[in-house]
Parts: structure tokens; sequence; C-alpha cells
């Protein structure tokens, strides 16, 4: 199996590269479960941060990524947008989304009480990889639905041409791979 060399926070990885469709390959970054790399990372993040009130994160990839930049920040709660709508949400907000590594259409969706705690507030919103820029702009809406003000747009990594982005903040590129003859 073909890998990817990755450094970022002074954290190495090598990371397989993984056919997404015929024309189209990427290095697959999986950060559950990888501790080590989550710290690091977060602390990096946690420097680049302008003043924020709220953090809100996509489930489920970006969760332990806002929990310890929550924690390092000293924020008491963050705002998880789910990808269903669950029994206990009361009005929730919902959006659709088309993101590179699902490859169909998912929701993402705000319980009111989130969107209680974004209304009025400064948010930064934190991914671990920003590819195509969809999940990101799903956010995004549903944040200024709820109230809120994007203050930052943050990630792990930036695949792709989303590197030449200069309305995010990110620690490293990640290259997507043409599989094109």
């Amino acid at each position: 199996m073909k890998t990817y060399e990755l450094e970022v926070a002074g954290v190495k990885r090598k990371l397989p590269i993984i056919k997404i469709n015929d024309d189209l390959a990427i290095a697959s970054f999986v950060i559950l479960g990888d501790t080590e790399l989550i710290c690091s990372a977060a602390l990096e993040l946690v420097k680049r941060l302008p003043e924020i009130d709220v953090i809100v994160t996509a489930e489920a990839k970006g969760i332990p990524l806002v929990f310890e930049i929550s924690r390092l920040i000293g924020m008491k709660k963050y705002v998880v947008a789910r990808k269903s709508i669950k029994a206990y949400m009361d009005q929730p907000l919902v959006n659709e989304v088309e993101s590179i590594t699902t490859q169909k259409k998912q929701i993402l969706c705000l319980d009111k009480n989130d969107a209680n705690l974004i209304k009025g507030k400064s948010i930064a919103i934190i991914d671990d990889v920003i590819s195509t820029g969809e999940s990101l702009k799903a956010i995004e809406e549903l944040v200024e639905k709820a109230g809120g003000t994007i203050a930052a747009k943050v990630a792990i990594l930036a695949e792709g041409d989303a590197s030449e982005r200069k309305d995010i903040i990110f620690l490293e590129k990640l290259p997507l791979f043409s599989l094109k003859k």
C-alpha cells in the first residue's frame, strides 16, 4: 500500500493513500484515537485562534480536537453539529452537505439549546481537515442561522485547493492524488 508521510505539530504519521473514485485518491487522515497528534495539534492551533466565545465542529472526527482545544483555553462547553436529527432535539436547525469523503448528501443539525448557545457569540468552526469546504460551508450556514458570528475557520490540515484559501487557519497542507492517466 502506498503511503504519504506527514509531519504536523512535531508528530509524524504515514497515511495510507486511498482511492475514493476513478480519478482521485486521498491520504487518509484519521485523528480518532490518536491522542498524541490531537494534543500536539490542539496546542499549536490554540496559539493561532482569535478571541472566541464558542467552538463548533461537525460530528464526529472533530470532536476530540475541539474537546482538547476547549480544555486548553478553559472553555466549559463546545457545540457539535450532529449528522442526524436526534429524538431529544427541540426545533433543530438543519443544513445539507456533500463532502469529498462521504460522497453522498448528509445533513448537519443543531439542537435549539446549541443554537441558543451560539446566538450573538463569536464562533470558531474547527475540523480535522478542510478539503472542498462543503462541510465547512454547511456549518457556517448553521452558525449564521443560529445568530452567531464566525471569527475563525480552523483545521489541522488543508487538503488540495483549500491550502490556497486565505480565510482559514491550518497547520499543514495535504495533497490530493490524481489517478488520471
